[in-house]
């Protein structure tokens, strides 16, 4: 499908005066981008045209040296409640599956960007997060998430397989036996179920979500980015590498690691005994 024939039809669907970049906002705070999903009247789901510029924005993130770490929202009162069902079952000549083809390709895109970028990723989750918006979740690096509010896998209750990675986390996240349990009862997970299930990090007030991320953020953009970047893709990694494997990615790692500006600084901090300056590298 056209950049075009998207465009136009969300302009019908959403209102003409909304610009394909007021999907997915940007902002940057100092060295941390907030990323907002900003389709409020329709709970942040995302369509066609939201994947395509959400896309966007972590790749934007992923390539920026001046970012040092990502927060993850929404706008309104939901964080994403996944893909715009009404957008997939609108009239024409293709078929549902059709659609969720073609919108699992560029939302597992996203996916994708958010598992290897060379940053910290942290979720903010405002609001409640089901289907593809717990997927989002999930493929985030730590989650921070509102009392009050809930988790939701989602898809099956609707008949549908879970995408974006939901499968892949869940059960690396919570086991095997959980995991089908989320899968096959589909209730809703409260904030401390979800924290006692390990789905997500830490709480907060509702009013202090953002604070607390945007907190979490800023001290992990004063850490040793490069080093993040690569302790998170060991780990990433390691599901599918066998020990004898891993263990020599680790050795080359540390070597590399040891001989960086990173590792120097925080190498003659020790010996120092002073803090390290990560933050100036």
């Amino acid at each position: 499908m056209s950049e075009k024939r998207g465009s136009d039809r969300h302009e019908q669907e959403v209102g003409a005066g909304e610009s394909r970049e007021q999907l997915v906002l940007l902002e940057k705070r100092g060295r941390v981008a907030v990323v907002t999903l900003n389709r409020p009247s329709r709970y942040n789901a995302f369509d066609e045209v939201t994947l395509e510029v959400m896309a966007k924005r972590f790749v934007s993130v992923s390539r920026d040296p001046a970012i040092r770490a990502m927060v993850l929202t929404g706008t309104g009162n939901a964080f994403c409640t996944g893909g715009d069902l009404k957008s997939v079952t609108r009239p024409g000549n293709e078929t549902a599956g059709d659609r969720f083809y073609a919108y699992a390709s560029v939302f597992h895109q996203c996916v994708e960007e958010l598992r290897t970028m060379p940053k910290p990723v942290i979720g903010a989750i405002n609001g409640p997060a089901a289907g593809g918006g717990l997927s989002l979740v999930l493929a985030c690096d730590l989650r921070v998430m509102a009392r009050s509010t809930f988790l939701q896998q989602s898809y099956t209750s609707n008949g549908l397989s879970i995408d974006g990675g939901g499968t892949f986390s869940l059960p690396r996240l919570v086991g095997l036996a959980r995991a089908l349990e989320i899968a096959l009862l589909d209730e809703r997970i409260s904030s401390a179920r979800a924290l006692e299930l390990g789905l997500v990090t830490r709480l907060a007030d509702d009013e202090k979500v953002m604070d607390d991320s945007l907190s979490l953020a800023l001290k992990l953009a004063a850490g040793p980015t490069e080093t993040f970047a690569r302790v998170k893709r060991l780990l990433v990694e390691s599901f599918d590498t066998p020990l004898e494997r891993q263990l020599e990615k680790e050795r080359q790692q540390l070597a590399e690691s040891a001989d960086s500006a990173v590792g120097r600084e925080g190498l003659a901090a020790f010996v120092e005994k002073r803090q390290p300056r990560f933050d100036a590298l």
